[in-house]
């Protein structure tokens, strides 16, 4: 991630007071809860709004819940989950604050329209699903949604061959930003 601001955080961190984020094809609500827990060590929760969508109210009505079974965290070092998670019997559970932070919505990729401003869009591992024609209607949306300046990151079998023709260009594998 080093081009996208990994060794220098304030160069993606706008001064400005809130960092706008998506999270598409969000799932369970592993990723937006994961973002907001990095981010906080860099910019008070206060300026982290994150958006994490998903087609399926099934998955939106855990990711809500904010609770993972033990197995699910095996990876996460315990100093992380002592930070950010309560221990209930053989789950955890997202700490409150964390979960604030993140605003859950169903949403259709290709019908429904994309809040703008963003800056930053994660769209991982979903766009492989879709055909060629699709695909480019999406780019297309995403760019239109994102600020000038502002990230887009995809899954690593989703690299933009063209991304100029969206709007993009590339500042590391798999990451996008808008010009």
């Amino acid at each position: 991630m080093e081009g996208v601001g990994a060794e220098n955080p304030s160069r993606f961190i706008s001064s400005k007071k809130k960092l706008k984020i998506w999270s598409a094809a969000c799932s369970t609500g592993e990723e937006p809860y994961t973002l907001a827990m990095i981010l906080s060590n860099l910019v008070p929760l206060s300026q982290i709004e994150i958006l994490a969508t998903d087609l399926d109210e099934n998955v939106l009505a855990r990711a809500e819940l904010g609770m993972y079974p033990e197995r699910s965290l095996n990876e996460v070092p315990e100093k992380i989950k002592r930070k950010y998670f309560e221990k209930k019997a053989d789950f955890y559970r997202v700490d409150e604050e964390i979960k604030r932070r993140v605003t859950f919505k169903k949403q259709n990729l290709l019908a429904d329209r994309f809040e703008q401003e963003f800056d930053l869009i994660i769209c991982r591992n979903v766009l492989i699903y879709f055909t060629e024609e699709a695909k480019n209607l999406l780019y297309e949306k995403f760019s239109a949604s994102l600020r000038s300046g502002g990230v887009f990151f995809v899954g690593s079998t989703e690299q933009i061959f063209t991304p100029g023709k969206y709007q993009f260009e590339t500042i590391d594998t798999f990451f996008y930003k808008k010009k």
